[in-house]
Order: structure tokens, then C-alpha cells, then sequence
């Protein structure tokens, strides 16, 4: 009688070890992805004041939009440089004083610019 409660015991013990065992990867799992989540890209225009290989400068004033919503209002212009990487999409070329309009991500303190469409 001793070694049956013993034994289901045991069996009980090796159950709940392994049913909180499974559960704590899948919890860290998904508070891993979320912290590696980006936020939603956001937009600016401007002209180009400065190109270079792997980056540009944009002289933005007026009005800033992020995922078709209006962010701010200023009538200062600011400049704003943007990493280009290969994963970014440029419509027509990259020349100083073209305007352009630029979708980009923020990532570890730097501007990464998704997309440029370049105009006149």
C-alpha cells in the first residue's frame, strides 16, 4: 500500500515538473518577440541637403506623419540623416536638392530609411 502511494506520488511530482517545464519556454518566447518588435514606420518629406554611400541627409520642415496620421506642425526646418541598407527601396536618384519622401524605422538611436521616393 505504501509503495503504490509512493510510486503515484512520484508520478504526480514528474507530471507537474514537466507541464511547468513546457509552459516557461513558450512564455519567454513571446516576451522575447514582443521586445524585438518594431514600432510602425514612419514618414517624412523634405529636401535633400547631403547624399553619401550608405546614407543621406533631408532638410524636413512643415508638417511630419507617421502611418498616415499627422504627428507635429512646425515651421523650423530640422535635418534628419537616414541609413540606406540594402533592404531599402529607392525611387529615382539620390541627388542634393531633389525632394523626397521617405519611410523609415527607428532603430538604436538611427534613422533607416525603408523607402525614398525621390522627385523633382
Amino acid at each position: 500500500m505504501n509503495s503504490r502511494r509512493v510510486i503515484l506520488a512520484v508520478i504526480t511530482t514528474l507530471t507537474l515538473v514537466v507541464a511547468v517545464w513546457a509552459v516557461f519556454p513558450a512564455t519567454g518566447n513571446a516576451q522575447t518577440a514582443s521586445a524585438t518588435q518594431t514600432a510602425s514606420p514612419l514618414s517624412v518629406s523634405g529636401k535633400i541637403t547631403s547624399v553619401k554611400k550608405d546614407s543621406f541627409t533631408l532638410a524636413v520642415g512643415g508638417s511630419q506623419t507617421s502611418g498616415g496620421h499627422q504627428l507635429a506642425q512646425t515651421t523650423e526646418t530640422k535635418s534628419m540623416t537616414f541609413e540606406i541598407d540594402k533592404n531599402t527601396t529607392i525611387e529615382g536618384k539620390l541627388k542634393v536638392n531633389a525632394n523626397a519622401e521617405v519611410t523609415y524605422r527607428e532603430e538604436s538611436g538611427k534613422n533607416i530609411a525603408i523607402s525614398v521616393r525621390v522627385g523633382a
